[in-house]
């Protein structure tokens, strides 16, 4: 049993809690992996790397970040089913909290240390297994933080509230990584002291230790009223995918999905060693694709009412593509148009950032409804952690395979026209998407009359 927030000032305060946690994700993923090859890197090469060195084998080191995310998609359900069930004198949720912000800190800080000064087996096994503990213990934190969402707070309008609190903050934060970030590179910081300037905001994840007050689940969960709550069923790996693949429209959004996260992961991930190549200030550029979301989402919710999702999420994809597309062109510009051109490729950009975070949730939330109504029980976890698998897959191909592969042949100027020609396809699927997906959101004429 969980105290509930009320008051608005606790509600921001609790919605800036994982700001800094997903902080310490962004540069792992998109800074700290890169440093470790200087493939791709043309400009400030001893400052954007950790030893202006290789330190990793390419091959491995590309197949053990797909590995590593696909690590972080499985452990989804079996840390769901123990967090449900944690019993402890001080409740399910802060042991957690505190323990998987510890350790996300702690390993964060190792990931900037290499064993050796060289390209080595023993350093690629490391930072390996650096990563997947990173992962864990980052998904461990969120997921236990994302849980109390729905346990904290008695009006759905409180809930939208801290919803888009933290939006907001995810929006501020991706604009922190890729505005900061390369002006202390740019001041002559080198990256792995750049992560540590980053490392206290981690410690927002104490506020709700401050906030939530659990009673003792050491006997067991009790719900609002005090009664005891029967232990929650497991739910395994394989009984999630049994239930899932039943569902072809599930399967048709992971179709979907898998082709669009690929293409957007590989620009997170690898944006930056295209602004290496193409000389462009990446501090500009990248504030002018995330600063507009919170806008650029007014517009997408509106089409979804008027048109449905398919029709908006299509029109999200297609603004991606083409700024994406466009920003190849930067290389062959001169230097007084460069810089305009890449902003107004950004702002294109923004369109499409925000309503691919946003879709994520949407269609599995409404799909699993669809199931649960039909008597699946269990279905609202189980459709989130397949997708959460999935996403973890195309990440990995994105920004292991895929990104390591054009650094080693030198070809990182092809990123933005592979994510454009990756949403593309994306947009070109959708065109497939069942009905009632397609119309998810619509408003009916006589609501809107």
């Amino acid at each position: 049993m969980t105290n509930k927030l009320t008051k608005k000032w606790q509600l921001v305060l609790y919605g800036c809690s994982g700001l800094g946690i997903n902080m310490l994700g962004m540069i792992v993923g998109t800074y700290l992996c890169s440093a470790l090859l200087v493939g791709g890197f043309e400009d400030n090469v001893e400052n954007w790397t950790y030893l202006n060195r290789d330190l990793v084998v390419a091959g491995l080191w590309a197949t053990l970040i797909l590995v590593s995310k696909i690590v972080d998609g499985v452990i989804d359900i079996p840390f769901a089913s123990w967090l449900d069930n944690l019993r402890t004198k001080w409740g399910r949720r802060r042991p957690a909290l505190l323990g998987g912000m510890i350790i996300t800190m702690a390993v964060y800080c190792l990931f900037l240390i290499p064993i050796d000064k060289s390209a080595t087996m023993l350093n690629t096994i490391w930072f390996a297994f650096l990563l997947m503990v990173f992962y864990s213990a980052y998904t461990l934190t969120m997921l236990c933080y994302y849980a109390t969402f729905s346990e904290i707070v008695e009006k759905d309008s409180d809930r939208v509230f801290l919803s888009n609190t933290k939006s907001i903050c995810d929006v501020v934060y991706f604009s922190m990584s890729f505005a900061l970030v390369p002006v202390f590179v740019g001041m002559g910081v080198n990256i792995r002291y750049v992560a540590l300037i980053f490392l206290p905001l981690a410690l927002l994840m104490l506020i709700p230790m401050f906030l939530i007050k659990e009673s003792s689940t050491k006997d067991g969960v009790r719900d609002e009223n005090g009664e005891m709550v029967a232990k929650r069923e497991r739910v395994s790996l394989v009984k999630s995918f049994a239930f899932s693949f039943k569902n072809k429209k599930y399967l048709f959004w992971l179709l979907i999905l898998s082709v669009m996260n690929f293409g957007l992961q590989l620009f997170l991930s690898g944006i930056n060693e295209f602004f290496s190549t193409t000389g462009i200030n990446m501090t500009f550029v990248m504030a002018c694709s995330f600063a507009p979301v919170p806008f650029t989402l007014i517009i997408y919710n509106k089409l979804i009412k008027k048109y449905g999702l398919r029709v908006a999420y299509q029109y999200a994809l297609g603004m991606f593509s083409l700024g994406m597309g466009l920003m190849f062109f930067c290389q062959l510009l001169t230097d007084s148009y460069l810089l305009p051109f890449a902003i107004f490729c950004s702002l294109l950009n923004s369109f499409g950032i925000g309503a691919f975070f946003s879709v994520t949730y949407m269609i599995p939330s409404q799909l699993a409804k669809e199931a649960t109504d039909a008597g699946e029980k269990g279905a609202n976890a189980m459709y989130f952690a397949v997708q959460g698998l999935f996403e973890g897959v195309s990440a990995g191909l994105a920004s292991g395979i895929m990104l390591v592969y054009l650094k080693q042949i030198e070809r990182t100027d092809l990123i933005t026209c592979i994510v454009a020609a990756a949403c593309l396809a994306a947009l070109v699927i959708a065109f497939f998407m069942p009905k009632s997906i397609a119309l998810l959101g619509k408003t009916a004429k006589k609501d809107t009359e």
